[in-house]
């Protein structure tokens, strides 16, 4: 069974746009980037989108439909009626380069600003040894796809331009997170993920957590965890006492 459905597409590039309508036959079973690549193949040729796998796994299609960030392709015709206009926009938080397509370096920058994996001086790559009781905590965070919906969704950026250079985003205050929990990871990177990648900024409203296509408790196992980690470090007053002691001692 197939009907015309009724959709807003936003056209443009960096320099301004704005939205068009079109009429597309959907069809059972079908998710929106079906519908955006039969736009495509027959009314509007030049339309720019993003995507590989269509499987939910690449995180390559994100998008805004009816305001909302999702993956096109996990987004299904039918949980929309056949009177309803589906307004299809690219991920607010980042730079449009052009139609549905923007530019996420931003989320590089901040994944490159991350210290990397720190084993224990001595411990060469393949003599890692650990217990899968000891990484069932963080191994959840390794489901990311790294689709950018938690990034574009947070409003730390998505409504504060100033932010994002202080401000690492949910996906990679999680990576933080989860080296911070890794077994054989022996760096404290409590003090850095406070005061380098604005972790005091994230206030838990768990919007990241609500879009995501992985079902990641972002908020609730990272980064609240993390924030709990920080406040240990920085204002348990043993903590500070043993400081104040050991810097007299130097």
């Amino acid at each position: 069974m197939s009907y015309q459905g009724a959709f807003r597409v936003w056209r443009g590039d960096a320099d301004g746009g704005d939205l068009q309508d079109y009429s597309v036959e959907v069809n059972e079973g079908e998710v929106v980037l079906d519908i955006i690549h039969r736009l495509q193949a027959t009314q509007a040729t030049d339309l720019a989108v993003r995507w590989n796998c269509k499987a939910g796994k690449c995180g390559s299609c994100s998008a805004e439909v009816n305001g909302r960030p999702r993956l096109m392709c996990m987004t299904r015709m039918s949980t929309f009626t056949e009177a309803e206009v589906i307004t299809v926009t690219p991920m607010r938080s980042f730079p449009v380069i052009r139609d549905l397509v923007t530019d996420v370096s931003f989320n590089y920058t901040k994944a490159r600003e991350v210290q990397s994996f720190t084993p224990p001086p001595g411990l060469a790559p393949g003599e890692y040894r650990m217990a899968q009781v000891d990484v069932e905590r963080s191994q959840e965070f390794r489901k990311c796809i790294e689709c950018f919906l938690c990034q574009n969704t947070c409003h730390v950026v998505r409504d504060h331009e100033e932010n994002k250079q202080a401000f690492a985003g949910p996906r990679y205050l999680m990576r933080i997170a989860e080296l911070e929990m890794h077994p054989l990871d022996v760096a404290d990177r409590r003090e850095a993920a406070q005061t380098e990648h604005g972790l005091g900024l994230c206030n838990i409203t768990k919007c990241c957590t609500e879009v995501c296509p992985e079902n990641i408790h972002i908020t609730d196992n990272a980064l609240i965890p993390m924030k709990e980690r920080v406040v240990d470090r920085r204002y348990d007053p043993v903590v500070w006492l043993g400081n104040k002691l050991f810097r007299r001692g130097r």
